[in-house]
């Protein structure tokens, strides 16, 4: 593929999303980041990956963290930036990749590369695939990013996967994502 294309896939917990981007990415032949990012950023910081791991996307504690000029003692606030630039920094050098939540479609937002999905399911469909992490998501999510997680007005597409399934799911975003790389 000649044309950088950045797919960036939010989702509902129990939603299939992940599934999804991992099908796309197949699809594409392009890489995935989701939580192999941190395994990046320690290795490219020389960091521990299993410390990183218990901030990752979590919010910051208000009453035991505070920033001071742009810079912050909270250690989820820190790894959140961290992540962020090193999204920005693939997109910089015009690589193509998947990139599953981390706010991506807000901190790629003007890319002209970019692609912002967002999945969802039925509450019957994510249950049966487990509910619960959707709230903890939405904080992060919202902590960081001055749109709100889940709205429609934010993507360039929202769907609902449990309509068709995942596998068919990912072939129509393919056909959308090959209209729009042309």
């Amino acid at each position: 593929m000649g044309k950088q294309l950045i797919i960036a896939v939010s989702r509902e917990f129990g939603s299939g999303g992940h599934e999804i981007a991992d099908i796309l990415a197949k699809k594409f032949n392009i890489p995935i980041y989701d939580n192999n990012l941190l395994t990046e950023i320690a290795n490219s910081k020389n960091l521990d990956v299993d410390t990183l791991e218990k901030y990752d996307e979590k919010p910051k504690n208000i009453f035991l963290s505070r920033s001071v000029r742009g810079y912050s003692n909270s250690l989820s606030e820190v790894l959140a930036q961290m992540q962020f630039d090193y999204i920005r920094e693939l997109a910089n050098k015009g690589e193509s990749f998947v990139i599953v939540g981390r706010c991506a479609e807000t901190v790629l937002k003007n890319h002209p590369a970019l692609v912002s999905i967002f999945v969802l399911a039925d509450k019957e469909s994510k249950i049966t695939r487990v509910s619960k992490h959707n709230k903890k998501r939405k904080t992060y999510h919202n902590r960081y990013c001055e749109d709100k997680w889940g709205d429609s007005r934010n993507y360039d597409v929202c769907v609902n996967s449990a309509k068709l399934g995942i596998e068919r799911t990912a072939d129509i975003l393919e056909e959308y994502i090959k209209e729009f790389a042309q």
